[in-house]
């Protein structure tokens, strides 16, 4: 297969102006624009420019989350406008003078804290364009990310050092593994998303699941006692990162049922409640307990926009749109079948159908090792066009490589006054459309059967192949070999393969 090919399927995404929409309709983002519009000059902040606690109160009434809002423990309301404010800050949506420039002339009182006016980036928020919103939110999802990677500190006076600082050296954390494990997950959860749906958002995926992916080797069979413990503890700290990171936006989550935790405040087996049996199997325990998450639409652009940024090749469907056919027929040559047949109906969108169909048809040509999978995506694509691709299609009737397709493609379209295929036209199409499916899939049953077709319709269809003149004969005359089931037609096929071989002086 061609080396350039995507390590990703490709993702569909919905359109800038609904993932903008989404954007500005998470919680968090709406409450940092909210908080942003509320401020001004008399906005106390620290040195750090967070709200100073007197001013927090007041902040939590402008959100909605004051002391009599529903649903609310006593703080929480405080703590989400804390949280909002930073990321106010944070994305520029508020602009913080730094109190160390102008403490002249003030109270003591007055030095510790900062002055407050509207930053650049609020005003995009009403005349920016989608992209210009999603930038920002972006930006936000940065700030939430750190947070989700921040140290747990439960006894927070264990690490405050004698100069007051906390002392990080003390804690069993590194900012790098811990980012890097995160990473790992969420791209994980987009890998699972995109393979599994066509490159859209559908079910969620178990936190167990999603843990394990990250923990458990590929090649273990039992996990151990201590591989299962790493998953439990993996589990729980993913809980309290989705939870940080769905008032973003980028997932939905139902979080581990509470129920779980075992009275003295332990982790939850990973198995079941009482750590029994840890096969996590839906039919004996409800899975959705453990947590479920899902990547939203927002959540796949924002993953795979961290990814193009850390320069992982992560397409989009309509990244070819604006390609050369030879682009296309190249670029689908990777994706599922959803997927490659939404990129080529964007494709087709943008051009008159029959000078798409004579693209298409000029850059199937080939020799090289792709241009059977070309061959092929071509014919999937003038599928699409429809009739009005037949007088491009009865231009190459007489061409080499492209006659047979042509000939297949206008009697499925029970097109009349198709010429018939001479034999010679007949055995390299033969070879060139498994060459195709070999390129495309490896060695499904599908392909045994059409090989198993192909020998059985043509009496001395060994003899007739070895020497068609085509770059794979002897390639697909080996794998025909492996894919028959009868014992003579297999070694019938690889002793024309060798025939081909020697033929071609190889």
């Amino acid at each position: 297969m061609p080396g350039d090919r995507p390590t990703l399927p490709p993702v569909r995404l919905t359109s800038e102006a609904e993932l903008a929409r989404d954007a500005l309709a998470a919680p968090l983002l709406a409450r940092a624009v909210r908080l942003a519009r509320w401020a001004g000059p008399g906005t106390r902040v620290g040195a750090g420019g967070e709200l100073v606690d007197e001013q927090l109160p007041a902040a939590a009434e402008v959100l909605g989350l004051g002391d009599t809002a529903d649903g609310l423990s006593e703080g929480d309301g405080e703590a989400y406008a804390s949280e909002a404010w930073r990321v106010a800050v944070d994305t520029g949506l508020v602009a913080v003078e730094d109190p160390d420039e102008e403490a002249h002339g003030r109270s003591d009182e007055e030095d510790a804290t900062g002055r407050v006016a509207e930053g650049e980036q609020l005003a995009l928020v009403t005349s920016g364009g989608p992209r210009d919103i999603l930038s920002l939110w972006l930006d936000a999802l940065d700030v939430v990310f750190a947070d989700a990677t921040a140290p747990v500190l439960d006894d927070l006076a264990a690490v405050i050092g004698e100069d007051g600082e906390i002392d990080f050296e003390s804690l069993d954390w590194d900012p790098e593994e811990e980012a890097e494990f995160l990473e790992g997950v969420l791209g994980n959860l987009y890998l699972l998303t995109v393979a599994e749906s066509g490159g859209v958002a559908e079910g969620p995926v178990p936190l167990p699941v999603l843990a394990a992916s990250m923990i458990v080797p590929d090649d273990m069979g039992e996990p151990t006692d201590d591989v299962l413990e790493q998953v439990s503890e993996a589990m729980m700290r993913l809980d309290d990162q989705f939870r940080l990171l769905e008032p973003i936006g980028l997932v939905s989550y139902v979080p581990v049922d509470e129920a779980l935790m075992t009275e003295d405040g332990e982790e939850p087996a990973a198995g079941g409640p009482e750590g029994g049996d840890r096969s996590l199997s839906a039919d004996e325990e409800d899975i959705s307990r453990y947590g479920m998450v899902r990547l939203t639409p927002l959540g796949l652009y924002g993953i795979r926009a961290r990814m193009l940024e850390a320069g992982v090749d992560a397409p989009a469907v309509g990244d070819l749109a604006d390609k050369d056919a030879h682009a296309l027929l190249d670029g689908v040559a990777g994706f599922p079948e959803l997927s490659a047949r939404a990129e080529t109906e964007q494709w087709l969108a943008r051009r008159a159908p029959a000078d798409a169909a004579r693209d298409l048809l000029a850059a199937a040509r080939g020799t090289d090792p792709g241009a059977p999978l070309r061959r092929l995506h071509c014919q999937q694509a003038l599928s699409l066009v429809g009739a009005e691709a037949e007088p491009a299609v009865r231009e190459v009737l007489d061409d080499a490589e492209l006659g047979g397709l042509a000939r297949v493609w206008l009697a499925e379209l029970g097109a009349a006054d198709v010429p018939p295929p001479p034999e010679s036209m007949i055995f390299w199409l033969a070879i060139d459309t498994i060459a195709a499916q070999l390129d495309a899939e490896g060695e499904p049953d599908e392909l045994q059967d059409l090989v198993e077709g192909l020998v059985g319709q043509h009496s001395g269809f060994f003899e007739a192949a070895w020497r068609v003149d085509h770059p794979a004969t002897a390639e697909v005359l080996e794998a025909m070999g492996r894919l028959h089931r009868d014992r003579t037609a297999s070694k019938d096929a690889r002793k024309a393969a060798f025939k081909a071989r020697s033929r071609a002086g190889r």
